[in-house]
């Protein structure tokens, strides 16, 4: 990255399985609270950045009023909170903003595109990978087991209730062998983070920092797909791709990572992740499953936070989401989900069109 990127305050919303009721009080009260955790003022902030489901501008833009921002210069993108998260970071590293607010409203559930056929595909990806590797359906259940486990302590999560071994897999079947808890529905909810270049955190940071050290973004289009592969229907290899750009960026490798949000739609995204992302080789993560290594104890803790398998899919919002819960980390603020000795941690979103962006933080 050509500047250093800050995440110098954050902010969100707990998340709902229902459309929010009054999104322009909760986006003011989400922002101003990201304010007061930056030690920010509202004339502090250069440009505001903004992905919102169905709320237009003219709501937004009066949201924004309320928190002192509406003469701030607002970038309303028609986009999920993956492009904004990468859009932001590249305003800063080439020197067009010193310090940007990025928001992110899903004000309304979100419409999973093509349903019928993901989910035929992902019926067909879990069959191929069970056939290949006699991985057993108990393994992607075992996911859905951990995520539940890690949402107990997650305010904010829609989905808390533990769940056992056995009702998962008793669950309605929705993409054989994967059932209702495997997947992530949609959900609403905002959240707001404030992004600054190196120079404006030395001057006016006020926490703990964390900066961004690596960034990298591959659309489907830049990648050779194997043809007739169920996994390169559902995207392995571009995350494969993304993961292997960020960290030649960093210079680190997976196995300095202590804490990553993944992107899990499903529990056998979040299975095939562990190897596209390099935590294990590949046909290796029954192993890491069972061994505990995707949770705390192990060698790494994967979605802290309980992941989207239980706060649901808001593209608008869930890639902030996914930012704060890493921050917080560390930060060392996490609460009873803290990460011990957090120190690198990893972001992997997937964007509506399929495009991934995966970024590296680092406790200053």
């Amino acid at each position: 990255m050509q500047r250093c990127v800050n995440v110098i305050g954050v902010d969100m919303s707990a998340f709902s399985p229902a459309p929010l009721l009054d999104p322009t009080v909760l986006v003011g009260d989400t922002v101003r609270r990201a304010l007061v955790d930056a030690g920010l003022a509202a004339g502090d902030v250069g440009t505001v950045f903004a992905a919102s489901g169905l709320m237009e501008t003219g709501p937004l833009q009066r949201a924004l009023e309320l928190t002192g921002l509406g003469p701030v210069p607002l970038r309303h993108l028609a986009a999920d909170s993956c492009s904004l998260l990468h859009q932001a970071c590249q305003a800063i590293e080439a020197g067009q903003a010193e310090c940007v607010l990025l928001l992110g409203v899903q004000d309304a559930l979100a419409t999973l595109p093509d349903l019928d056929s993901t989910l035929g595909q992902l019926a067909t990806a879990a069959r191929e990978y069970m056939a290949r590797y006699r991985t057993r359906r108990e393994t992607f259940a075992m996911v859905a087991v951990k995520a539940r486990q890690h949402a107990q302590f997650n305010p904010q999560a829609v989905f808390r209730q533990s769940l056992t071994l056995d009702q998962v897999l008793e669950a309605r079947v929705i993409a054989e062998p994967l059932t209702h808890p495997q997947f992530a529905w949609p959900t609403c909810g905002v959240a707001a983070l404030l992004l600054c270049s190196s120079a404006f955190a030395r001057r006016r940071g006020s926490g703990p920092g964390v900066g961004i050290i690596a960034q990298a973004r591959v659309t489907p289009q830049q990648v050779n797909l194997s043809a007739g592969s169920a996994f390169s229907a559902i995207g392995y290899e571009v995350n494969v791709a993304a993961a292997q750009d960020l960290y030649e960026q960093a210079g680190w490798g997976p196995q300095d990572v202590g804490v990553c949000e993944l992107h899990d739609s499903s529990t056998l995204a979040e299975l095939l992740l562990y190897e596209a992302l390099g935590f294990c080789a590949e046909g290796s993560a029954e192993k890491l499953v069972e061994d505990g290594d995707n949770t705390y104890g192990g060698n790494l803790v994967v979605n802290p936070s309980g992941g989207l398998l239980t706060l649901g899919q808001a593209p608008s919002t869930g890639g902030l989401a996914q930012c704060i819960e890493l921050v917080q980390h560390l930060r060392g603020r996490a609460g009873q989900r803290q990460v011990a000795n957090a120190n690198i941690a990893l972001q992997h979103q997937v964007g509506t069109d399929g495009t991934v962006v995966a970024t590296l933080y680092q406790r200053e």
